[in-house]
């Protein structure tokens, strides 16, 4: 298949966000299961909330929030060290070619939404809302 008709924007193909989808689900199982036998991991429960696969399928970095967002890099590191573990569960549930190489990263979108959160509610945008809102109401009449 010619590579000329794909789409350049960077965004994730089809294919790449469905498999992202089932090597979440497939994470998020064995975490639930506890099949993982890390002290660590015992004590926190683990949010998978994303996988971003790269174009070819090989790459997989997954998104992890520990519960309370307590102990990220305790939960990273003990992530890292059943890597391998992992990636070998993730070949069996999920029917790829290839099994992806895992990376865990901590998903730092809720902190992102708690700013952006703040930001719209601080007051100086709320002045300025209410300003646009007196504007068009002299527009209007």
């Amino acid at each position: 298949m010619s590579r000329a008709h794909h789409s350049h924007t960077g965004a994730p193909s089809q294919r790449m966000l469905r498999v992202g989808e089932l090597v979440r689900h497939a994470v998020a199982q064995l975490l639930a299961r506890g099949e993982i036998s890390d002290p660590v991991l015992e004590r926190h429960v683990v949010t998978v909330s994303r996988v971003k696969m790269s174009p070819d399928l090989k790459l997989a970095t997954i998104y992890v929030m520990p519960l309370g967002g307590k102990d990220e890099p305790e939960v990273l590191a003990a992530l890292d060290r059943h890597k391998r573990f992992l990636r070998g569960e993730i070949a069996h549930e999920v029917n790829l070619k290839f099994a992806p190489e895992v990376r865990f990263r901590i998903d730092d979108t809720f902190d992102n939404v708690s700013r952006i959160d703040a930001l719209l509610s601080s007051d100086h945008v709320k002045r300025d809302l209410a300003g646009e809102d007196a504007e068009e109401d002299g527009v209007d009449e």
